[in-house]
């Protein structure tokens, strides 16, 4: 099964976001997008959810109009882990990941032990188990990361879709939870600022500037200095590991020596 987006716009207002896009999601990888603030990566993912209708251009899920699907069927395949999600309703761990099974939910299909072996696969999945019947207003951010990507595995979707998933995380936090994201059996794409963690964790990576798509391949192929330039306004020099991977070292300005500055500061 595959995602895709063909030539699609999307506008708000009279101001385009994003800018004749077309990229093509394979099966079973795990897609990076990055680029800077205001360039279009979250309306991007909300199109590729199937959350946003597209103004212009086609977005597809094997090989059909996501229209065509209908909202039961989109929310089946494609589990979506916004950037901002949260709730104030009293709700454990486990009452939050349930909610994850709403699609496959009618007067029909009633909540079953197959439901309930789903939700606790899910859990399991990102290590909640032992955390399922705590008060979701008593998790960690991490821990609540955690929750929000096991309600959409709960969906049992083909792709899962994160908008930047380690925003507000400590670093132990945010490489735990790639490392999670990167051991599940689903195709992922994963909206993300760190680049290094970019080019650690994804098969392919998508730059965006200005609402448009400049680049799409490999870490190696999208992360040059060139790149990072144009796109960033950074200068970086990229090393390159023997294991084919690559590493990001960003220049900045001379360090201030520290004696001088404590004098400069007082």
């Amino acid at each position: 099964m595959t995602l895709e987006l063909r030539d699609v716009v999307w506008s708000a207002g009279y101001r385009k976001i994003i800018k004749n896009v077309s990229i093509r999601v394979e099966p079973g990888e795990f897609l990076g997008l990055i680029g800077p603030n205001g360039s279009g990566k979250t309306s991007l993912m909300s199109v590729l959810s199937g959350v946003r209708a597209p103004a212009g251009g086609r977005a597809m899920l094997a090989g059909r109009d996501m229209k065509k699907h209908g909202r039961r069927k989109l929310a089946q395949q494609i589990g979506f882990v916004e950037q901002q999600a949260d709730t104030t309703d009293r709700l454990t761990a486990r009452e939050a990941v349930s909610l994850g099974r709403t699609p496959y939910l009618s007067m029909l299909s009633p909540w079953s032990d197959r439901d309930d072996v789903i939700v606790e696969r899910a859990l399991g999945d990102v290590d909640m188990t032992h955390l399922a019947d705590r008060f979701w207003h008593t998790l960690s951010g991490g821990e609540k990361q955690r929750i929000h990507i096991a309600r959409a595995l709960a969906q049992e979707p083909k792709f899962l879709l994160l908008d930047e998933p380690t925003n507000h995380l400590d670093i132990r936090h945010q490489l735990g939870l790639l490392e999670l994201v990167n051991r599940l059996p689903v195709t992922v794409v994963a909206a993300l600022h760190d680049l290094n963690h970019a080019a650690m964790y994804c098969d392919r990576i998508a730059m965006m500037c200005d609402g448009e798509l400049v680049g799409i391949g490999s870490p190696a192929d999208i992360l040059t200095p060139e790149n990072l330039r144009d796109v960033f306004g950074v200068d970086a020099n990229i090393e390159h590991t023997a294991d084919g991977f690559c590493l990001v070292r960003y220049h900045g300005s001379r360090r201030i020596n520290v004696a001088n500055k404590k004098d400069r500061v007082a």
